[in-house]
């Protein structure tokens, strides 16, 4: 099932507002603490549930409904405060905190009384874990899923999540030999090489140390890990924008030639656009494809296409990217300027 961290989306929508990585030009976000860097489902499990018939299975799917019930009702009041007309009407943080924790706390009992009755129900520790990541307290997640992980060492779905919190939380080093093992396990699951790829592309240096390799072999890896992703789930769109946004911090190789440099960053612009391109023709709507313009615009720019750069920005439209384009127009123009052929001097 895929959730939404209250504790995350109050401050984001109350604080910070919405926003778009359509125009982060720098690196994929970090893997969510249960989810990893997309909305996928985490699975709680992989080992088959017991039969509907067992009074304790029965129990728990009880609290499962509970649970879903729970994070769908503090999704609606964070709707109702994102989508309030008038800021000076809309509930106030601490209200709206109240109404989720009065809507969530329930579900937290349930599983505390059910694991301690049952404290061997490793699928249990598994959900409440999640539960707990989700409302914010993933250090307690921790120890709920090092102890599914113990109990079943063999599930891939407890070593990504754990990895996936070390990644948020750390410590970081922790998540390398995680997500390895969640792959070894379920080397056809694209949600974890991909969270493995984003995690080595925003941490390079913990990579380089725990690789004992550098920079080039820290983006290698990450790009072979998202080929694989890629190659497992071809129409994932954040999978893709993901990949896509790598191409932003890829070094320069020392040592070249002035034309060997030439010839490395025409071969990375050719790349990145047919990456960005791709991006676009999965791209689930139109505000999507308008952010991924920017991007479009952008690696245009950086290639002396002017023309079609500006073609990529006239056709923006929406407010949420107005500001970033007209960034982008002022880059444009300016390297227009730098590459416009001088008049002639007037005839004496």
């Amino acid at each position: 099932m895929t959730r939404f961290s209250p504790s995350v989306l109050i401050l984001s929508v109350l604080a910070f507002g919405s926003c778009s990585s359509a125009f982060a030009e720098d690196a994929p976000s970090a893997p969510n603490a249960t989810t990893g860097s997309k909305p996928a489902t985490a699975a709680i499990a992989t080992n088959t549930p017991a039969a509907s018939t067992d009074p304790l299975e029965v129990e728990f799917q009880k609290i499962l409904k509970l649970d879903d019930e729970a994070h769908e009702a503090a999704q609606a009041i964070l709707d109702e405060v994102a989508n309030a007309k008038d800021p000076l009407t809309a509930p106030l943080p601490i209200t709206t905190r109240a109404r989720i924790d009065a809507r969530v706390g329930p579900v937290r009992k349930a599983y505390e009384e059910f694991l301690k009755q049952n404290p061997g129900y490793t699928r249990a520790h598994m959900a409440f874990a999640s539960f707990l990541s989700d409302t914010g307290n993933e250090a307690e997640a921790v120890e709920h899923y090092e102890t599914a992980r113990t109990q079943n060492p063999k599930d891939p779905a407890a070593w990504n999540n754990l990895a996936n919190i070390y990644a948020h939380s750390g410590p970081v080093e922790k998540a390398f030999p995680y997500y390895e093992e969640a792959i070894r396990l379920k080397p056809d699951e694209s949600l974890y090489l991909h969270n493995f790829g984003t995690l080595i592309f925003l941490f390079r240096k913990d990579a380089k140390t725990y690789f004992k390799c550098d920079d080039a072999g820290a983006f290698s890896r990450a790009l072979e890990l998202y080929r694989k992703a890629i190659e497992l789930d071809p129409k994932n769109f954040t999978l893709a924008s993901d990949v896509a946004q790598t191409y932003y911090g890829i070094p320069r190789t020392p040592g070249k030639s002035a034309e060997e440099s030439r010839i490395e960053e025409a071969n990375l612009i050719h790349t990145a656009m047919k990456s960005w391109t791709n991006v676009y023709q999965l791209a689930p709507g139109d505000v999507e494809r308008e952010g991924i313009r920017l991007h479009l615009a952008r690696w245009n720019i950086r290639a002396s296409r002017f023309a079609d750069a500006r073609t990529h920005l006239n056709a923006i439209t929406n407010a949420t990217y107005l500001e970033v384009k007209k960034r982008l127009e002022r880059d444009l123009a300016s390297k227009e300027s730098l590459t416009a052929p001088t008049a002639p001097a007037p005839a004496k």
